[in-house]
């Protein structure tokens, strides 16, 4: 009976885990700009975001989108700030949070030495919530993935004249 007990109190923590999982404040769709893309080409990561209604993403403390390796992108850092994107900030009520309506671009380029094929791009948000009608605060981390294409061609630069 002990163990039962002991089964259903791990069964209900670890779905609370999960639902606790699904309900981040703040959505994360991804993609990379082109989808398709060759050795030396220059892109876009492109991170639209969600905030659920009556939470802001707090501007200080910091805001960091942090990218896992990928052998096949050559970004300009490890990780970018809300500083370094140049997101706009708002006050309101005496308190500053991130305008997130905008999608964040973030360049990179593709190695020369990328294996053709598909891959996926894989990484994190790290940020503080808050409620604006409860005032609570909240650190969490949501990760993203885009999956994107990289052929065997080399994307040769024209000349300008």
């Amino acid at each position: 009976m002990r163990k039962i007990g002991l089964c259903l109190l791990l069964c209900a923590t670890l779905s609370w885990f999960s639902l606790a999982e699904e309900e981040k404040p703040l959505k994360i769709k991804s993609s990379l700009s082109p989808a398709r893309l060759s050795k030396a080409q220059e892109g876009k990561v492109v991170l639209e975001l969600a905030v659920e209604k009556g939470i802001a993403i707090s501007s200080n403390p910091s805001f960091i989108i942090e990218f896992n390796p990928c052998e096949e992108l050559i970004f300009p850092k490890n990780f970018f700030m809300a500083s370094d994107l140049e997101i706009e900030t708002i006050e309101e009520n005496g308190h500053e949070y991130l305008n997130l309506k905008e999608p964040i671009k973030i360049p990179f380029t593709v190695s020369t030495k990328a294996k053709s094929g598909r891959h996926v791009l894989e990484g994190k948000i790290k940020y503080f919530a808050r409620s604006t009608q409860e005032g609570w605060c909240l650190k969490v981390t949501s990760e993203f993935s885009a999956s994107f294409y990289t052929r065997q061609t080399v994307l040769k630069k024209s000349k300008k004249s």
